[in-house]
């Protein structure tokens, strides 16, 4: 359970501005240490990096470790290779500090002092990183407290847990609304007249409206899309209806993401755990991922990843470890085992001085989740002109020059071309977005569930439940310990039982 302390001044979670005294997330009330009114300028920065946090910190380690992006060297990341230490233990910062008592929070103080101050805006901007954040909450974890969470001024703090149907599409007899009717008022909201809006308190659009319209449109089509397989009429209902709207984010610069500072002690987590902190030689990059991406000659590879000059005067090199390898070889018989002797995540993923930064919605993804729509469903569209425009704005996103990119497109037609049956181009559509996750596990993890793409060899010495790649993590022991709502002894799912939408 590594939580990685980031004293970034607006990128601080929740708890650290707003909830100090609170230790539950569930059981918020005013108390003499905690300010009273926050504006929501304050709340949206420090949201909008709490989310990110999250993305990018543990839950990250853990879903790229599985999903064989990266490889454990030690700590965690060494069981999880081999799919152990999936348990109740894990993620207690995750759950309690970086989503529910940190964005979580956030978000709803957020919306709530907004809308006394007619700020449609915020609220707005607010109900979209919500549903963000509850999709990553459940996608993770299933059936979790959602409709009743965050309840604490009303003193429920034993809340219900939403069957993760009803999360994503609400349950008007249960009084629950789903995350995409969630994205959907959001949107209004935008529409609407706002007295007080962001600036350059938001940190990642600086007060664009519109760009955030577009993003909370890409939102709507990426939560449509993980239900594909389970609610197929609804699901290209809502992803026709946002294609024939157009309006979603449609380059790089429209991308949603959030930058750290390249300071010590405000940099992005992915950037302390790689470098600057006492987990940084618990991982490498597999060995997997690099020869899916040499194999496919593909230019983001140095971007993306280290390379290390073993010896002096020596022509730096690739080095990285199969998943599973660590599992049953000691870390002294690996020559040089420490971080300069190891690839690890370039500045593609960390920046170059930590400012990251950490991608949740972008141009590449609204391409293939376009192009899977266009493939799955028959709707309108070229899926081969959005396949390549998702690998154009993947690489370009990458800092591949234009030129450069057709040079590759040129060089391997195969690669960048859809061929064979509608299963077969959905296959090629998922690998190219695997790769264009490079350094959002948890987004790679979420397609691979939901569709079995990319195929992915299951890691050597695997141990586990049953020896395959978990599907979920499990509920923390001390929730259902606090919590009666939680499922209790041997009705508590094991990490080899799938969540609602992953039937593939």
């Amino acid at each position: 359970m590594k939580f990685i302390k980031n004293k970034l001044g607006l990128a601080t979670l929740a708890t650290a501005i707003i909830f100090a005294g609170c230790n539950k997330f569930l059981d918020v009330n005013d108390t003499p240490n905690d300010p009273l009114e926050v504006p929501p300028s304050t709340l949206l920065s420090t949201g909008l990096a709490g989310t990110a946090f999250a993305v990018s910190n543990e839950l990250n380690r853990f879903a790229s470790t599985i999903m064989s992006v990266t490889a454990g060297a030690a700590g965690n990341p060494l069981a999880w290779d081999i799919y152990n230490n999936v348990t109740g233990a894990e993620f207690g910062n995750q759950w309690n500090f970086e989503l529910y008592g940190g964005a979580l929070i956030n978000y709803r103080k957020m919306i709530q002092a907004a809308e006394a101050q007619q700020g449609a805006a915020y609220a707005g901007i607010g109900k979209i990183m919500t549903a963000y954040t509850f999709s990553v909450v459940t996608n993770t974890w299933g059936d979790v407290p959602y409709s009743e969470a965050l309840q604490g001024d009303v003193e429920v703090t034993t809340p219900r847990l939403d069957a993760q149907r009803d999360i994503y599409l609400g349950n008007s007899a249960e009084n629950i609304q789903g995350l995409i009717d969630m994205v959907r008022e959001g949107l209004a909201d935008l529409d609407r007249e706002s007295i007080v809006n962001p600036g350059a308190t938001d940190i990642v659009y600086g007060g664009n409206i519109d760009r955030w319209r577009r993003a909370g449109n890409l939102l709507l089509l990426k939560l449509a899309m993980q239900i594909s397989q389970v609610e197929p009429t609804i699901s290209s209902q809502v992803i026709r209806e946002v294609m024939e709207a157009n309006h979603y984010i449609n380059e790089n610069a429209g991308n949603l993401s959030v930058r750290f500072g390249g300071q010590v002690g405000s940099q992005s987590p992915l950037w302390t755990l790689t470098n600057n902190s006492l987990f940084q030689n618990e991982l490498l990059i597999s060995t997997r991922f690099l020869n899916l991406l040499q194999g496919l000659n593909d230019p983001r590879l140095p971007n993306f990843v280290t390379r290390v000059q073993q010896t002096p005067g020596a022509t730096p090199t690739y080095v990285t470890i199969d998943n599973g390898f660590r599992g049953v070889v000691p870390l002294a018989t690996l020559t040089n085992p420490q971080r300069p002797g190891r690839s690890v995540y370039n500045s593609y993923a960390t920046g170059v001085s930590g400012e990251g930064p950490v991608r949740l919605l972008t141009y590449a993804q609204t391409s293939f989740i376009l192009a899977e729509a266009v493939v799955r469903f028959g709707l309108a569209g070229d899926a081969q002109a959005l396949y390549a425009q998702g690998i154009r704005a993947s690489m370009g996103e990458a800092g591949i020059t234009a030129e450069n990119i057709t040079a590759y497109f040129n060089a391997n037609p195969t690669v960048v071309t859809l061929s064979g049956n509608n299963e077969q181009r959905i296959e090629q559509i998922i690998r190219q977005k695997y790769i264009s996750l490079f350094s959002n596990g948890l987004e790679q993890w979420n397609d691979w569930r939901r569709t079995g793409y990319p195929v992915l060899a299951e890691h050597t010495n695997a141990q586990g439940i049953d020896g395959r790649r978990p599907v979920r993590a499990v509920y923390l022991f001390t929730e259902q310990q606090r919590n009666p709502n939680f499922p209790q002894g041997n009705t508590v799912p094991e990490s080899n039982v799938p969540l609602w939408w992953d039937v593939n």
